[in-house]
């Protein structure tokens, strides 16, 4: 049984250490060798952080752990949350936050948080129509952010993505060819990255069936284990977003603007798309 928590932690650590330093980082110099603004970047930040949650929630479904899912996501949610509450105090972006566009995308993340603890009222009950919904629900949350970014964040995420386009530039001796080689090796390393990734998932998938199987542990300790693990990207985008927009004070907002939409975009794809793909694993097996 040691043998297997030790395994569970290496292959669990090995998910996040991939997912932080190899493929978030590449993501983010893509995009910001793409001039993407601040919104779309956060948006590719939280579909690279939610990678983890991916690969736990279809593992735990595929091995018939459908608990362990359900609290993966749960506990991953809500420590999201707290980690970029916490990042909004220590960077003191009080004053960011007041904006309303922000206050409404944080409404959707509360709503991200309280909506799975239905999940767990209706666990012997799952059915298609299930997947669909979560899949709909998605869609309308996506769609209020866009609006709601457009029109209170608009005009100033454009303003910065030029401006750090052209920092960019600036501090590149060669954009042409050297900006597509650039561009070759980030997706390159995104490839890797992907491949090692699934590899592990099936490994990690093996020792969670073990460990609830024939060791017995319950499925919602495995869960909210896994939840605690797979948020550390987050917890470090977080604090990037807003050290990287950090060096006037005026640019502050820009960090909080990426670091929201990129806890939004979290939570929104771990609750209505993984879970919903980790629920049609489960009841097509």
């Amino acid at each position: 049984m040691i043998l297997e928590i030790i395994k569970f932690f290496v292959y669990a650590f090995l998910i996040v250490v991939i997912s932080k330093y190899i493929l978030v980082k590449s993501l983010r110099k893509l995009a910001e060798n793409l001039k993407l603004k601040p919104r779309t970047i956060g948006n590719i930040a939280g579909i690279a952080t939610s990678i983890p949650e991916f690969l736990t929630v279809t593992v735990s479904s595929f091995r018939g752990l459908m608990g362990t899912s359900f609290y993966n996501i749960i506990s991953s949610n809500v420590i999201n949350f707290i980690q970029y509450s916490v990042s909004i105090i220590i960077n003191k972006n009080y004053k960011a936050i007041k904006n309303k566009g922000i206050i409404i995308q944080n409404i959707l993340v509360i709503f991200t948080i309280l909506f799975p603890i239905i999940l767990l009222k209706i666990e012997n009950n799952l059915n298609v129509v299930i997947v669909f919904i979560f899949v709909a629900i998605y869609v309308i949350f996506y769609w209020i952010s866009k609006k709601i970014h457009e029109r209170y964040l608009y005009d100033e995420d454009t303003r910065m993505a030029q401006e750090e386009f052209d920092r960019i530039k600036n501090e590149t001796e060669s954009i042409g060819k050297g900006k597509n080689k650039r561009l070759c090796i980030y997706v390159g390393y995104i490839l890797m990255a992907g491949i090692l990734l699934y590899f592990i998932g099936n490994a990690l998938g093996i020792v969670l069936e073990n460990l609830a199987g024939i060791f017995g542990i319950a499925e919602w300790v495995l869960g909210v284990l896994l939840g605690l693990i797979t948020s550390i990207p987050e917890l470090v985008t977080f604090f990037e977003a807003q050290k990287h927009y950090k060096k006037e004070e005026d640019k502050k907002l820009f960090g909080v603007i990426e670091a929201t939409n990129n806890l939004l975009t979290s939570n929104m794809l771990n609750l209505f798309i993984i879970q919903a793909i980790g629920i049609g694993i489960y009841i097509l097996l």
